[in-house]
């Protein structure tokens, strides 16, 4: 029996088309492909990717648009499964629709979105204020779909479906706190010197919670002269040597499937201390660096 699975997806430019797709009962993707893909997924997003980068790897379109087009293209054609509940912006800032995945891929050559999924669209209509403040910034990725299976009980919770008992996981909670402040202070930074967060074309951040087929990465960015892609992994508390390798998998990501053929690879793990295992790990990768954050914890009588 398939898991019910949680995803957040945009629909069209700044919700553009929501209110077809709710009437219409769908939601749907471009990236101007203009050809009916039914039969032409195959079960690994990876072998999709290999072919379908290579079709939007355009002028004027970078390696990392590309990737990640094919990505989400794939994974709104293929992995979606009926069943699965789809949250979805508006257009205005305090409304969520939500939906349920009704059927399979099916091709609308008139449009828009014409690469499709049937939803049936729940009448209730979730508020933003009404939600932890992790899944609220989840929500707020850029791209035009992301996995909220870490808000999996919350979720289940507000639409009354059942499932896990427990709200919430405080540990990804704080990671998740941790993440959002140094998106929101990444310009007074050191990295921020040095680096901007991934942003597509419409100047909105794509490089949080960046997805590859090795998971997402926390956070993607490139340097300010655009020689060289920064791949950073947050730990909200003590990180070990294997954080090392997981930011190995990541770069090798970003070298294969990413990177212009001028551009250079670097990483960086930042949590609250480290070890003796970790330290040694990072003598023999020099390509990352390691920051430690400090937390600034004060109390004010009122």
């Amino acid at each position: 029996m398939h898991q019910r699975r949680y995803w957040k997806f945009m629909l069209g430019a700044k919700s553009a088309n929501a209110e077809q797709c709710r009437e219409e009962g769908f939601i749907g993707t471009d990236f101007d492909i203009h050809e009916d893909l039914t039969g032409k997924f195959p079960p690994s997003r990876r072998e999709f990717v290999d072919v379908w980068a290579h079709r939007f790897h355009k002028p004027g379109v970078s390696k990392i648009a590309a990737g990640l087009w094919a990505s989400q293209l794939w994974i709104a054609g293929y992995e979606f499964a009926e069943g699965d509940i789809i949250l979805s912006p508006t257009g205005r800032p305090a409304e969520l629709y939500v939906g349920e995945v009704q059927g399979g891929y099916s091709y609308v050559p008139a449009g828009p979105l014409q690469h499709r999924r049937s939803v049936r669209w729940f009448d209730k209509v979730i508020l933003r204020d009404d939600l932890s403040d992790p899944l609220k910034a989840s929500l707020r990725y850029a791209s035009t779909l992301c996995a909220l299976d870490e808000h999996a009980a919350e979720i289940s919770t507000l639409l009354n479906l059942g499932g896990p008992s427990q709200i919430g996981d405080v540990g990804f909670g704080m990671e998740k706190y941790l993440e959002e402040f140094l998106i929101e202070n990444w310009s007074s930074t050191d990295l921020g010197k040095r680096y901007d967060i991934w942003t597509n074309q419409d100047g909105e951040i794509e490089g949080q919670q960046f997805l590859t087929d090795n998971g997402r990465m926390d956070i993607l960015a490139i340097s300010k002269d655009k020689t060289e892609l920064l791949v950073v992994e947050l730990k909200r508390g003590q990180a070990s040597d294997k954080v090392v390798g997981q930011v190995q998998r990541y770069m090798g990501y970003a070298v294969e499937r990413l990177a212009e053929a001028n551009q250079t690879v670097r990483g960086a793990i930042i949590a609250l201390g480290d070890d003796l295992s970790i330290k040694r790990a990072l003598l023999v990768a020099p390509n990352i660096d390691f920051y430690k954050y400090k937390v600034d914890f004060k109390l004010e009588k009122s």
